[in-house]
């Protein structure tokens, strides 16, 4: 799979990225990258401890990290669970259902990311 391939299957915005970053070969790096970042992680386990501040800056994170890449499919769950997590202080339905969304699309990233 090649990286407008991938960017693509996830409904991501290549032309945007390629501006941001020249060559494709920087945007693979900065892919791969993504797959030992640990914020997803942060933001899960955070969330499970109900340590909403914690979450919060980890789901603002992975929000700038997928911005940054032009990954909308990603950045799109994660800005909104951002913006909700900034005013929350207890692990909600509504959290909840915002952290299936970003998990959805974290999962199919970086599936789409290990194929290049």
């Amino acid at each position: 799979m090649t990286v407008k391939e991938c960017y693509e299957a996830l409904g991501a915005d290549y032309e945007e990225v390629m501006n941001r970053l020249r060559k494709e070969e920087r945007v693979q790096r900065f892919l791969k990258k993504l797959l030992d970042d640990k914020t997803y992680a942060l933001l899960s386990t955070s969330l499970q401890t109900g340590n909403m501040e914690e979450a919060f800056r980890a789901a603002h994170t992975l929000k700038g990290v997928s911005q940054n890449l032009s990954l909308k499919n990603l950045y799109v769950p994660a800005s909104c669970l951002s913006d909700c997590l900034k005013e929350r202080r207890e692990y909600t339905e509504e959290v909840e259902t915002l952290f299936e969304k970003v998990k959805e699309e974290y999962i199919r990233t970086t599936e789409a990311i290990k194929q290049l």
